[in-house]
């Protein structure tokens, strides 16, 4: 007996020397995996018009505070996407701006105290605004070597100054909705600014986007580094836009007087040709959806092929940037949330909609004031489900 009793203690000690070993590897291999892994997301929310696209509605930096992050939070959100622009960051002589870069950092501190991930996404540069071809403008950064090596160095900076953010806690969007002539200028960019960033984080998580404003069928013509499983993929919906931007004052639809519906068919027959120029290309071109028939099966067609690509590339699907204005009629644009979202679920889509505060948001906009009002509860729980 005493003879069993030994080997029993032996084959005991073996087995917790066996499960200590196996234990420790599986503690460094989540560390060292954090990028890929750890960095998990679902439904997220955009904190537009703070440090990007700042339209002077409230006083600057007073927009997003630790309040907000708590609200996010609270509510059933698992992160942020922080759009930044260079401007808001860098003045033009390129030095940091203080009290921009403060403001960046303290959302990422709030972000971790009530551990919600955040995407930090650098939105418009300098030589780089993804409506320049809308607005009559242009974008030099295709052009221009110098303007090329400053975005890279943007990153560089930014990286330098992140770098101490968990990777499981915090991702990089390397730019927002690309308008590059040919997709290989945005390939050869993208691949310069991952190279450098890879240097010194290689464990990062990038979130990537196609050319042409981030839609989900230029997805296939990007050009990835190998085996870089640290890299969601990002597209970009308003489909349909004639019912999404309807009343928009910055697009073709915003002249639109005719009636929008969905589901169903966007505008009718009758309105198309009563109230469409056809010799307008801009206007067709908004238009150009407007008279199919729109529901969720409609939806999911729109990104069928980024859903196949991602699956392809075995990385995650994430939908950036999504919504819809409040000028269409409110049940209508109720159903077109609750159906476009759970077109993201059922599909495995990681989202993030457009956006907190503003006229796209999560709170009544007073349109007239331009001033977000108390939170709309109605379309919270649409989006997360939590009626």
């Amino acid at each position: 007996m005493k003879i069993k009793e030994y080997y029993r203690k032996i084959l005991l000690l073996a087995i917790a020397i066996v499960a200590g070993l196996f234990y420790s590897c599986n503690i460094s291999n989540t560390s060292d995996d954090a990028g890929s892994k750890g960095f998990e997301i679902k439904r997220g929310v955009n904190l537009s018009h703070w440090l990007s696209q700042d339209y002077g509605w409230v006083p600057k930096y007073t927009l997003i505070s630790e309040n907000d992050i708590r609200f996010i939070d609270s509510i059933g959100y698992d992160h942020v996407r922080i759009p930044i622009d260079e401007q808001e960051l860098w003045d033009d002589n390129g030095e940091p701006i203080e009290e921009g870069f403060n403001s960046l950092l303290n959302c990422l501190d709030w972000c971790g105290k009530y551990n919600l991930r955040a995407i930090v996404d650098l939105h418009i540069i300098r030589t780089h605004h993804f409506n320049a071809v809308n607005e009559g403008g242009f974008n030099t950064l295709w052009v221009d070597t110098a303007a090329q090596n400053s975005f890279i160095n943007l990153w560089v900076q930014l990286s330098e100054t992140l770098h101490k953010y968990p990777e499981n806690m915090v991702a990089y969007e390397l730019l927002n909705e690309v308008v590059a002539p040919e997709h290989d200028d945005w390939n050869k960019l993208l691949n310069r600014a991952i190279a450098v960033i890879r240097e010194k984080e290689p464990n990062r998580v990038l979130v990537v986007g196609p050319n042409m404003w981030q839609i989900a069928p230029n997805l296939q013509y990007l050009k990835l580094p190998e085996n870089d499983s640290n890299i969601i993929l990002s597209f970009h919906t308003y489909n349909p836009l004639a019912f999404t931007h309807y009343k928009a004052s910055w697009t073709p639809a915003g002249d639109f007087p005719g009636k929008v519906t969905y589901p169903g068919q966007i505008i009718s027959g009758e309105d198309y040709k009563k109230y469409i120029d056809t010799t307008n290309a801009e206007m067709v071109n908004a238009f150009t959806d407007a008279r199919d028939y729109f529901n969720k099966q409609r939806i999911v067609a729109g990104f069928e092929m980024g859903i196949q690509y991602a699956k392809s590339k075995n990385l995650q699907l994430y939908c950036g940037e999504f919504g819809c204005l409040p000028t269409v009629d409110r049940n209508e644009r109720l159903k077109y949330y609750s159906d476009i979202v759970s077109a993201f679920e059922e599909n495995n889509i990681a989202w993030c909609n457009w956006e907190y505060k503003g006229d796209f948001g999560i709170y009544h906009f007073d349109t007239l004031k331009k001033v977000s009002l108390s939170p709309d509860y109605e379309l919270i729980d649409i989006l997360l489900h939590n009626k």
